[in-house]
């Protein structure tokens, strides 16, 4: 038992427990979302994208969440704007608008030989390097996530489904499209000091696509998604501190494994109700 509860009575591990389950949260609400509207690249470019406002942000002194939200709004509005365009499709706008990001941060990376430091932080995060006020800010946009999930959730989910519905109902789905979005950015700049950049999308997409594999409904899958988050998490931080891993990473991969465990559950769930329903099938059958 002591070597379960032991790692987390250190103050800084303690610390990155609670920031990482806030970030689970967030996570969730927003990535069951890209899980269902099979938005996956979306969010990982919008998570490489941040680059250029966080070096910005490095390089004059102001805080990094900061330059990573501007960065990452910006994404959203081009993405927005170029995907309204008849020729260009949604994959198009995403793909031009995460290359030329990568490369006016890289630009602005080459600028200032002493980032490299900075750089492996925004790319692999410090989880276990969480300061308090931080925790506060995790902790403020998990309820403001909580909050617009819960109002928005109707306009959603009809937004998910067919715009046109979602129109003759009185709703906006381009309003709902910008919420979601707004969504994804603050779980992206929330997420990334904690396990960075690279492995963000992690979070965003394995506990949700784990999560939906054994339920239908949203709030379920978002309920949890938030859940095996949390024990990713948890069970990261323990294994990090057993064998002297990188602590984001370790979360990540984690999150990563208990997916493909849910997925092995779900395949021998499905074959099981396939064995059972053939017999089923065949007894019930009248003989000509």
């Amino acid at each position: 038992m002591d070597l379960l509860l032991e790692p987390f009575t250190v103050t800084f591990v303690g610390r990155a427990a609670v920031a990482g389950m806030l970030v689970a949260v967030t996570c969730a609400c927003a990535g069951t979302w890209v899980v269902l509207r099979g938005t996956a690249f979306l969010g990982d470019a919008m998570a490489h994208g941040m680059l250029p406002g966080v070096a910005v942000a490095a390089l004059v002194g102001a805080p990094l969440h900061l330059g990573a939200a501007a960065a990452a709004a910006t994404m959203a509005l081009g993405v927005t704007g170029l995907r309204r365009h008849p020729r260009l499709g949604g994959d198009t706008a995403v793909g031009l608008l995460l290359v030329g990001m990568l490369a006016l941060g890289v630009i602005v990376v080459s600028a200032s030989p002493s980032f490299a430091v900075d750089l492996t932080a925004y790319l692999f995060g410090d989880v276990l390097g969480v300061r308090p006020g931080e925790l506060v800010l995790l902790a403020v946009v998990a309820a403001v996530t909580i909050a617009v999930t819960a109002v928005g959730h109707r306009a959603f989910l009809l937004a998910a489904v067919d715009e046109r519905i979602a129109r003759t109902t009185g709703l906006h789905p381009r309003a709902a499209q910008a919420a979601l979005l707004g969504l994804l950015t603050a779980a992206i700049v929330a997420s990334f000091s904690v396990v960075g950049t690279l492995l963000v999308l992690g979070m965003l997409v394995a506990p949700p696509a784990a999560a939906v594999l054994w339920t239908s409904r949203v709030v379920t899958a978002m309920t949890l998604a938030a859940a095996l988050g949390c024990a990713a998490v948890v069970i990261g931080l323990l294994v990090s501190w057993h064998a002297s891993t990188a602590a984001g990473a370790t979360v990540a991969a984690t999150a990563v494994a208990l997916f493909a465990v849910s997925l092995l559950a779900s395949l021998v769930r499905d074959r099981r109700a396939a064995t059972t329903a053939a017999p089923s099938s065949i007894e019930g059958t009248v003989p000509a």
